[in-house]
């Protein structure tokens, strides 16, 4: 019995003793990776069992294990988990979560092609919006509206849908390069940038970065104002997708469903997306529907390749919204549109006789080809083919005198573009790197005039005013439908009238970036070698199918190069500076005398414009708050500056084209992000810029057919106020969950000193709009679903101007204050030209994502 007893005593210490040594202690410091703050309430499960603990207000946690090794799974709601091994007792430290949407957790096809800014370790004035934050906010909006509020943005929603625009350090979106997944959307013709084209992208958007100035772009594209990555799904990690259906103010409603396989045991992945919108526009008479898709398919065949290939669309028309006089809008209401024929009653007009003035028609898909190789640990070549074949046209009504609408004439704007992007990439050593590729791009525009649509005559007989000089037209082409533009082109040129002509624009650019890193020290220089083409066609007689003259070739080199410096001061404190220097070749829209009726070059010749930047910045963080600090100095020089005043179609529109301008561009710029209690943001934003022109231009005038009416003379712009942009933005945001996944946030935006985009003169002064501020609240709800709450339904309700705020939004004429003060309105004469914001707009959604 004594010896059972011993026996069974050892046993059990020896058994309880095995156990003792099979347990380990885990513990560390859960936080935020953006903001360094703690994340209370992290849970922290040894894996394979249901084994876990809670982190405390700290973010720090201390879990027993039930085995000497193994791994513990770090979860926190609304951020990306994490796996880390445990051997024996183990302090993991500081434990970083990134939210759910940050780039880390992107699967980015193309990856050494988009030039985010978090690829180099050299600053930049950059801001990030990231998936969630757009999901919420961009509701019925395009993209300027997004980018709000962020610094030295101003967004003008213009009167239709997709008719936004926005200006970035006082340069407009010409002057801005914007990006799709490292491919350029620009139109190389002119840099403009049409918003209707894109209206799917922010529903598949992973992110949207903003750089600001010179930014991180490697590609030898010639951005002033900055450059925006748009960065969509392509390949998923997980399989998943979503529901959403939307609506708002004037009847708006949007339909979208989202699915992706993720990536797959096969290697195979694909995602796409299917949407519907309609709307009656808030400016009267801007009705407008679309549709919008996204496919992507990817393929993974081993962990050093991945190939992708997407294509997306936003086939669509709206309503158009003309400008008018302020005391237009002060008689009818800012919804007033002057672009309309009310009260005609014809059987042959739609709307019950209501007719709007334009319309805009277009359906521009893009596809493109990318392919990932992982050479080795240090070297990669990323490559992207894209291409695009879009076709659209301007339909603007054309009456008689006695405003009965007889036709809509098209201004058609068809495209076939291609391009090639690649970039080698290799770490040299442990502190230099070096990327260098190739930017190519080829580009045929097809412009013309003819019928489109008859409303209430059923043929044409042209005249010099409205059709130049063409016979009689029987037949219509194209009408309304977007996706009938698409397939039927209209190659007859006996079809087309008042101007008839392509342009081929070919570009080719090499570039490439050095960087050195250690410890606290970090440079960079970038360059590139570009070269770009231009031939013009013009068809001179319509009736004789297939007469054409070709301009002269002309070939512009172009090059820049761009250098900067970062040093880390400590962990919170960091400095930096870059400068740069463009020489960049012009518009293809400006070569000519004119950009709609003549094959005759400007005299003197378009030389490149010189762009000149310079800026430094401070970046400071901790626990709560993190902030940054910009200055920057822009000088841009021998630019060719377009302007118009008066409404397309009316008899006093005019194109003014000024070249030599100098424009100046010094600002200021901070950003704010802190973290007060553990569910509150509060986020904020100071921008003060100050953009004049310097010198003289030289300066043309055309009329809407594209004539010149008033020979080259000099204007004198010294001193004059760069208009479009408000030159002093500020924004303050605040988020609180006042109950697990149900928030609230709202946000307020000041804009002032804004000046009218006329066509400026010393003696003719940009003219400074009054000030204005807004206020946009929203309020959302996740409520999750499924087993392991792997599902949710989410609400969101956006409701943007609550207070209804009556602000004129731009100008784009310059007449000075009357002498009678009832023919001026809050500082403006009411004889100027332009339009009213926006008043109180709502739109709430709901999504399924599973």
């Amino acid at each position: 019995m004594k010896k059972t007893t011993h026996f069974f005593l050892t046993t059990v210490a020896f058994l309880f003793s095995t156990v003792i040594m099979a347990q380990s202690t885990v513990t560390g410091t859960v936080i935020d990776a953006e903001l360094n703050s703690p994340l209370p309430g992290a849970n922290i499960v040894e894996k394979g069992t249901s084994n876990g603990i809670s982190s405390d207000f700290d973010g720090n946690f201390t879990l027993t294990t039930g085995a000497s090794s193994g791994e513990v799974v770090i979860t926190y709601v609304g951020y990306s988990s994490i796996t880390i091994s445990f051997n024996g007792n183990t302090n993991l430290g500081t434990i970083k979560l990134a939210p759910d949407n940050s780039l880390d957790e992107i699967v980015i096809t193309g990856t050494g092609v988009i030039d985010l800014a978090e690829d180099r370790n050299t600053p930049i004035a950059v801001s990030t919006i990231k998936a969630a934050e757009i999901q919420e906010k961009a509701g019925n909006w395009d993209l300027p509206e997004v980018l709000k509020s962020t610094p030295s943005v101003q967004n003008i929603k213009g009167g239709g849908f997709g008719d936004g625009s926005m200006f970035l350090r006082g340069f407009d979106q010409t002057n801005t390069a914007f990006m799709l997944n490292g491919q350029p959307i620009n139109s190389p013709e002119d840099g403009r940038m049409f918003w209707s084209n894109w209206a799917g992208v922010l529903d598949v958007a992973n992110a949207v970065q903003i750089q600001r100035g010179l930014g991180a772009s490697k590609l030898a594209i010639s951005s002033v104002g900055g450059t925006v990555n748009i960065v969509t799904k392509t390949v998923d990690r997980k399989e998943g997708g979503f529901l959403q259906q939307m609506i708002g103010n004037d009847n708006y409603t949007k339909t979208n469903i989202y699915y992706s396989t993720g990536l797959m045991e096969n290697g195979w992945a694909f995602s796409g997306m299917f949407g519907h919108w309609q709307g009656d526009g808030y400016v009267d008479y801007t009705d407008g529907q679309g549709q919008t898709y996204f496919l992507s398919f990817g393929y993974k065949p081993n962990e050093n390749n991945l190939f992708n290939f997407l294509i997306t669309g936003a086939p669509q028309w709206h309503a158009a919204a003309g400008r008018g006089d302020i005391e237009d809008f002060l008689d009818n209401g800012r919804r007033y549109n002057s672009w309309n024929f009310d009260g005609v009653d014809s059987p042959n007009l739609l709307n019950g006789g209501k007719y709007p003035g334009g319309r805009n028609v277009y359906h521009k898909p893009v596809a493109n080809l990318s392919w990932d190789w992982n050479i080795n640990e240090n070297s990669s070549l990323s490559t992207v083919l894209y291409g695009s074949l879009g076709r659209g046209t301007f339909a603007f009504t054309i009456d008689d005198d006695n405003d009965i609408p007889l036709y809509a004439r098209g201004s058609n704007n068809n495209h076939n573009w291609y391009g090639l992007v690649s970039n080698f990439e290799t770490q040299l050593n442990e502190n230099l790197s070096l990327n260098f590729g190739a930017d190519v791009r080829l580009y045929n525009g097809i412009h013309f005039r003819s019928v489109n649509e008859f409303l209430s005559v059923t043929s044409v007989e042209g005249d010099n005013d409205t059709n130049d000089n063409i016979n009689v037209l029987t037949e219509t082409f194209g009408g309304i439908n977007p996706w009938d533009l698409t397939f039927n082109t209209n190659d007859d040129h006996t079809q087309r009238f008042g101007y008839d002509y392509e342009e081929q624009i070919n570009y080719g650019g090499v570039f490439g970036q050095l960087e050195y890193s250690n410890d606290n020290f970090s440079a960079f220089f970038q360059g590139s070698v570009s070269t770009q083409s231009h031939v013009r066609t013009e068809f001179k007689e319509v009736q004789v199918a297939g007469q054409s003259e070709e301009s002269e070739k002309v070939n512009n080199p172009g090059f820049n190069t761009k250098a900067g410096g970062a040093y880390t001061i400590n962990q919170d404190h960091k400095v930096f500076v870059n400068v740069g220097y463009y020489s960049r070749q012009p518009f293809h829209s400006v070569l000519f005398v004119s950009d709609r009726n003549s094959n005759e070059l400007v005299e003197p010749e378009i030389e490149n414009e010189k762009i000149t930047g310079l800026e430094a910045g401070y970046q400071f963080k901790s626990d709560k708050v993190s902030a940054n600090v910009n200055a920057y100095y822009t000088i841009w020089d021998n630019r060719t500056d377009l302007q118009t005043e008066g409404n397309q179609g009316d008899n006093d529109f005019r194109l003014f084209q000024t070249q030599g301008v100098k424009q100046a561009h010094l600002g200021v710029e901070l950003e704010v992000f802190t973290r007060p209690m553990d569910n509150l943001k509060v986020n904020g934003f100071l921008s003060v810029g100050d953009w004049t022109y310097d010198g003289d231009g030289l300066r043309r005038t055309f009329d809407e057919a594209g004539n010149e009416i008033e020979s080259a003379a000099t204007v004198n712009l010294d001193g004059v106020k760069i208009g479009g942009g408000a030159q002093l933005t500020a924004g303050l945001f605040a988020d609180y969950e006042f109950l697990p996944r149900f928030s609230v946030d709202g946000t307020w935006n000041t804009y002032s000193n804004l000046y009218s985009q006329g066509a400026a003169t010393v003696e003719e002064p940009s003219i400074e709009l009054p000030a204005y501020d807004t206020v946009d609240v929203g309020l959302s709800y996740k409520w999750l679903l499924g087993k392991n709450d792997k599902n949710s339904l989410q609400f969101r309700v956006n409701i943007n101007n609550v207070f209804d705020e009556v602000y004129i939004e731009s100008l784009n004429e310059n007449n000075p204050l009357s002498t009678d003060p009832t023919q001026n309105y809050k500082g403006v004469n009411i004889a100027n030209q332009g339009r009213f914001g926006y008043g109180r707009t709502w739109n709430f959604s709901m999504r399924y994502n599973f």
